[in-house]
């Protein structure tokens, strides 16, 4: 009875513990990266708002998302930076998409009468 209250305290201890360090290491990790960004990056910001990285300042990153269409964000809104293999498979996505081929007026007519 009397190693039951210590037990206790380190069993719960413990993973409180190893969350902890978890969450430390997560955060340094997201800050070193946001303070390597640099000019031609494309990134996510924390909104979900795709953009790629045009200027940068010491507390500031300015994002173009759009042709000519430039905003000012904090560094610390950036998320994540994207890879060209995400960039790649969004567009063949998009070409996939494109080149599928289109029911005719027979197979529309009887998709919506099926039972």
């Amino acid at each position: 009875m009397e190693l039951l209250f210590p037990l206790l305290l380190v069993a719960l201890l413990v993973p409180m513990y190893l969350g902890i360090r978890r969450q430390k290491k997560e955060a340094a990790k997201v800050t070193d990266m946001q303070e390597t960004l640099k000019v031609g990056d494309a990134v996510i910001t924390t909104s979900g708002l795709y953009g790629t990285v045009v200027d940068i300042d010491e507390t500031t990153v300015d994002l173009e998302i759009a042709e000519d269409v430039v905003t000012t964000w904090l560094r610390q809104a950036i998320r994540e930076v994207r890879t060209v293999d995400e960039t790649t498979d969004e567009t063949a996505t998009d070409e996939a998409d494109a080149a599928s081929v289109e029911e005719s007026v027979d197979q529309t007519e009887t998709r919506l009468t099926k039972d």
